[in-house]
């Protein structure tokens, strides 16, 4: 599996396409937010002879749907997220309004996801871990041939998701990072939702928010 990393939008926010030697590739939290950043994302995606077969989302907050709609109506791919998360995504253009942000509204999702479900594009397979705390419906992306994470805003470089949002809880994000992600092996690669990737063996002995329960 291949991973190509945009930085888009107000909040420097990371897309994720996921593509493999197939060709068939997912687009995971489209930020792109004007003219340019869709033509980056398109241009990425023609030029690689790409077929987008889904969109999915980590989580709905603004800074990772404002490509939403422009990713769904541009190759004609349905929107898939965790159900908890749909009142969120509802709180959108209220949010987008907040800030003074242009928004196309996202399309409402086809299918939710939960745990235990798996992502299959190409030939690649995306376990599906439910890690709610940034907010009530976040999810992972885990590709465990290739030992990648696809976090959202769960956890970071250092630090992990703000808590202070409406449905967000540090507890339940604490809870949500020892359980589901701290206990893969020290060597998987989390691409997170903003800044640097980082691996999860690092995290587990250092992250000065949660470390590993001993």
């Amino acid at each position: 599996m291949q991973i190509k990393k945009f930085t888009f939008n107000y909040f420097s926010e990371n897309t994720y396409v996921l593509y493999d030697e197939t060709n068939e590739c997912v687009i995971i939290d489209p930020g792109c937010c004007n003219r340019s950043e869709e033509m980056e994302l398109q241009n990425f995606i023609t030029t690689g002879g790409l077929n987008p077969v889904l969109l999915l989302n980590t989580h709905c907050h603004i800074d990772h749907i404002l490509g939403n709609a422009f990713a769904a109506n541009t190759w004609k791919i349905s929107l898939q997220i965790h159900k908890e998360d749909l009142i969120v995504l509802n709180s959108g253009i209220s949010v987008a309004a907040q800030y003074g942000i242009p928004y196309q509204p996202s399309p409402l999702p086809e299918v939710f996801l939960e745990e235990g479900q798996t992502i299959t594009f190409g030939n690649t397979v995306l376990d599906i871990v439910f890690t709610p705390g940034h907010s009530p419906g976040s999810i992972c992306f885990i590709n465990h041939k290739d030992k990648i994470v696809i976090g959202g805003d769960v956890l970071f470089q250092g630090s992990i998701g703000r808590t202070d949002l409406p449905g967000g809880n540090f507890e339940t994000l604490a809870n949500s990072i020892r359980t589901k992600l701290y206990t893969l092996p020290d060597d998987y690669v989390v691409f997170s939702g903003h800044g640097l990737e980082t691996n999860t063996g690092v995290e587990k002995n250092t992250n000065p928010y949660v470390r590993e329960a001993r």
